[in-house]
């Protein structure tokens, strides 16, 4: 089984059982079996309303039915809920439902995702943290073989946001640029935060 059917299985099995009625119904057959009328009686159903939800149970494979002369008597498939126990909710199974790299994306993104929008800055992050990880995806974008001077970087910076001077003054402070009088450069290697 395919880590997507997989998945709809396991989907489905919760839509299911997501209902107090059909609950209900499996504890009930969980002692034992019983027709559609005992079972609507017990929990105060309609006799439809209760071969809807064993129709939904039987299709999950958690209820058998036999023929009792004219009537058909369900029961719990207690090896159907081991099976569906093992295969599916081991937490390696669970675990192998998710790419955890598709659906969790880093922190580092997520700052960036609520900072940047196409390709230019909303504001500058207040938080030193957060706004090191602007100030890195900036300067990461500089050519590090390259010096530049500073109305040459400003012009640069200004792309990404109005206020040049404060992004060149943060990127010097945490050393992502390196000044020496009006010229700057970035250093070879820029760690991420």
């Amino acid at each position: 089984m395919s880590d997507d059917e997989r998945f709809e299985q396991l989907l489905q099995f919760f839509k299911v059982l997501g209902n107090k009625n059909r609950l209900q119904i499996l504890g009930l057959l969980a002692n034992q079996e019983r027709n559609v009328g005992e079972l609507a009686l017990m929990l105060d159903l309609k006799e439809p309303t209760v071969s809807h939800h064993l129709g939904l149970l039987k299709e999950l494979g958690l209820v058998d039915t036999r023929p009792e002369g004219n009537l058909r008597l369900y029961r719990l498939n207690q090896k159907a809920l081991e099976k569906m126990n093992k295969d599916i909710f081991s937490p390696k199974q669970l675990a192998a439902l998710v790419d955890v790299r598709k659906s969790e994306e880093t922190w580092e993104e997520k700052v960036l995702k609520a900072f940047v929008a196409n390709g230019r800055l909303l504001d500058i992050p207040a938080r030193r943290k957060k706004r090191l990880v602007v100030l890195t995806w900036l300067v990461q974008q500089l050519d590090p073989t390259q010096q530049y001077h500073e109305l040459e970087l400003n012009e640069w910076l200004k792309q990404f946001h109005e206020d040049c001077a404060s992004l060149r003054r943060y990127m010097v402070e945490e050393q992502l640029l390196i000044r020496e009088r009006n010229t700057y450069w970035r250093p070879a290697f820029v760690q991420t935060p």
